[in-house]
């Protein structure tokens, strides 16, 4: 690091980091590992897609965090129906009363918000999906010829439930592309199962406290930038993302099942997610340990398997398993 302030920055993030999961854990029951890699992807800067059935919590968990990070927090349900002009805003003509004219006003979408939960983004068509993608990416909302910045941090987590597919519009990959990580949720344990209900069914309320707020968030992006990266590290990410490609890669396996392998933005953010989770584990530079450990949420939606893959019930976390014990 470059001097004694960003030591010190990388220190009380992981300690902020140790009490904001502390604090989601008063409402959520489980799922470290969600949580741990959402604060990867919000350090970073990047957006998470999540995947998982009905009950699993995903909308629970999103407003938890944002109230654990003092941050402002909407919620757009994608419908068949939702209009690009329903996420990002419109135009209304209204009485000046100084001059009696008419003039047009912006009126701000939800998308004008630190944390967006876009829920189940797959059930509206491509137009409206590509007014969220373009926000995610730019930051900013073009309406009328004039361009409005979003408020910073800004992270959108887009839940996507893998039962229904009738009626839905899968997101392209290279829109898919966009988002940093894909997290599946998966079902609590026994015992979890039995704290969710007990802890759920009562009058108490759990009290989220706020740990971060928008500027601190901001600092801590700033600081995960930062950190040095050993050369060893950036190859190895390299080497495992160019693994994935059938027309690069070495393997067999590669070869027989993947019909396209993760592009450059995949090493980018298997880089920049080691960087954070380095920091929030308190470290002043990743290890290859750390690419590892987020290769498979930046992967998974990056890679495309073949007829022969999908015939055998392989999936692309199956084939990236297989990598890592390889590589």
């Amino acid at each position: 690091m470059s001097s004694q302030s960003d030591i010190a920055s990388v220190q009380s993030m992981a300690e902020a980091s140790k009490t904001i999961q502390q604090e989601i854990s008063k409402a959520i029951i489980g799922q470290h590992d969600i949580i741990e890699q959402l604060l990867i992807s919000l350090f970073s800067r990047g957006h998470c897609l999540l995947v998982g059935v009905p009950g699993l919590a995903k909308t629970l968990l999103i407003r938890t965090l944002s109230k654990s990070l003092n941050l402002s927090y909407n919620r757009i349900q994608f419908t068949p129906d939702l209009m690009p002009s329903d996420i990002t805003g419109t135009e209304v003509i209204e009485d000046d009363v100084s001059t009696g004219k008419k003039q047009f006003r912006f009126v701000q979408g939800p998308i004008f918000s630190n944390i967006i939960l876009a829920d189940e983004i797959n059930r509206t068509p491509p137009k409206t999906q590509a007014a969220l993608l373009e926000a995610m990416q730019e930051h900013s909302v073009t309406n009328g010829g004039k361009t409005y910045q979003l408020e910073q941090p800004f992270f959108v987590l887009a839940t996507q439930n893998p039962i229904e597919q009738e009626g839905t519009y899968p997101l392209p990959e290279a829109q898919l592309d966009r988002f940093m990580f894909n997290l599946w949720l998966d079902y609590p344990s026994e015992a979890e199962e039995a704290d969710i209900v007990r802890t759920t069914t009562t009058e108490i309320e759990p009290e989220i406290k706020p740990v971060l707020n928008a500027s601190d968030i901001m600092h801590y992006q700033d600081t995960a930038r930062k950190i040095p990266v050993a050369n060893n590290v950036i190859d190895y990410a390299v080497a495992l993302v160019r693994a994935t490609r059938p027309q690069t890669s070495s393997s067999k396996t590669v070869k027989d099942l993947l019909s396209y392998g993760a592009g450059p933005r995949a090493s980018q953010y298997l880089v920049l997610g080691a960087k954070t989770r380095a920091a929030l584990r308190g470290a002043f530079t990743p290890e290859i340990d750390d690419i590892r450990a987020v290769a498979e949420p930046v992967l998974r939606h990056r890679i495309v398997t073949n007829y022969s893959a999908e015939a055998d019930n392989i999936t692309p976390s199956h084939i990236i398993s297989m990598l890592l014990k390889e590589l």
